[in-house]
């Protein structure tokens, strides 16, 4: 029987070592090159596009699907496809389900908030140029997309008021954990 308890040494050395070794490293890396700046307060506030399911964030604009569909179908339709399917990327209609076999995850079976689809349109997309889309057309594309998944009229204008009323589908299908909401 071997006692590998004296062939190792004592039990801390090897932690020790592993910790000089990090201390040495960071000690000797090189000074950094000095690239860029502080952002500015406005630069930081032009980052900060963040939409809570509540509504909070939103900023003015108005839209509805009647002018979203124009936009659609010259922004998006490449990749989703007329009516959002069919194309390239994610399906964001369909009518499918979540329970079957292939779930459907799309804007009307999945997405639990309207304020969320608002969100990531206006920060993600289109996918060439994210961003570019002025607050009414990102009001009027989630207006297009929430009236072809049966969700609104196509005449209801989407705002910053009545966006976050907007009762998806699928809302009661996640777990509450937004401050203030109660889990039922």
């Amino acid at each position: 029987m071997r006692n590998d308890r004296n062939r190792s040494g004592p039990r801390w050395l090897a932690p020790a070592l592993l910790l000089f070794g990090m201390n040495a490293a960071v000690a000797a890396a090189p000074e950094s090159p000095k690239l860029g700046r502080p952002a500015s307060p406005g630069e930081i506030a032009a980052q900060d596009i963040n939409v809570f399911p509540d509504g909070a964030g939103l900023p003015p604009g108005k839209g509805t699907a009647l002018e979203g569909k124009a936009i659609f179908d010259m922004k998006c339709v490449s990749c989703h496809g007329p009516k959002g399917m069919g194309g390239s990327a994610g399906e964001l209609a369909g009518g499918g389900s979540l329970t079957g076999p292939h779930p459907d995850k799309n804007v009307g079976t999945y997405w639990p908030y309207a304020t969320t689809l608002f969100d990531f349109i206006r920060r993600s997309m289109p996918l060439d140029a994210p961003r570019s889309l002025s607050e009414d057309q990102v009001y009027a594309v989630t207006a297009y997309l929430l009236h072809i998944n049966g969700i609104v009229d196509e005449r209801a204008e989407m705002n910053a008021g009545t966006l976050p009323r907007v009762v998806m589908p699928n809302r009661d299908g996640f777990v509450q954990v937004w401050p203030g909401e109660k889990a039922e």
